[in-house]
């Protein structure tokens, strides 16, 4: 995938909030303060870290306000001593997608299990719309499981299919693998695919 941020760190909330009141005292009639204020109000996909194991209640409470969300799962299968089940598990355990203007991020901050956003510098880390599309393609339709993050290997550039354009390091063991690194979070995940998809950059 793209590098959205390198060395991304996580900041809390008043890293940025003076950002915010600068924002909030701009007049609409003023330019080109004007436009920095209506981008914070576009808007766009940011990561939410959660406490552990709060992923899912996350969810609800962001869906219970209209909040935009996504938080990638993949199946797992988990052996008991009495029988085997299927479950869905976080793909980035900790950490879930939230799009939301830059202007109302405290909307999700204050959220019960939200710890922070992943942020570069003093502003959130934001992803553009087409790489978190092509992540929700990836783990909708692949079998995919979490892999060690990739920062550097052989890159490959998926050719055809619904995950056309997406970019990621090829992995062969059983069968073949493309992972595909979320570098902001500094994680990846590891999708099966066929050679025929691929082509070298």
């Amino acid at each position: 995938m793209r590098n959205v941020t390198e060395m991304a760190k996580l900041y809390p909330e008043p890293c940025f909030s003076t950002a915010a009141t600068a924002f909030a005292a701009v007049a609409p009639a003023i330019d080109p303060e004007t436009s920095l204020a209506a981008d914070a109000w576009t808007p766009r996909w940011y990561v939410a870290s959660t406490r552990s194991r709060h992923e899912h209640i996350v969810v609800e409470q962001l869906l219970a306000r209209s909040i935009e969300c996504y938080l990638p799962l993949y199946e797992s299968v988990r052996q008991w001593h009495d029988r085997t089940k299927k479950v869905q598990l976080p793909a980035f355990p900790g950490y879930l997608f939230v799009r939301t203007p830059f202007a109302e991020r405290l909307n999700v901050l204050s959220v019960r299990g939200v710890t922070r956003l992943v942020t570069f510098g003093c502003k959130p880390a934001s992803l553009p719309d087409d790489e978190v599309d092509r992540l929700r393609a990836a783990l909708a339709i692949r079998r995919a499981e979490p892999h060690p993050y990739l920062a550097t290997g052989t890159r490959v550039r998926i050719m055809s299919g619904p995950l056309r354009g997406l970019s990621g390091v090829v992995q062969r063991g059983q069968g073949l693998r493309i992972v595909i690194s979320v570098d902001c979070l500094c994680r990846s995940i590891a999708v099966e695919l066929q050679e025929s998809d691929l082509q070298p950059e």
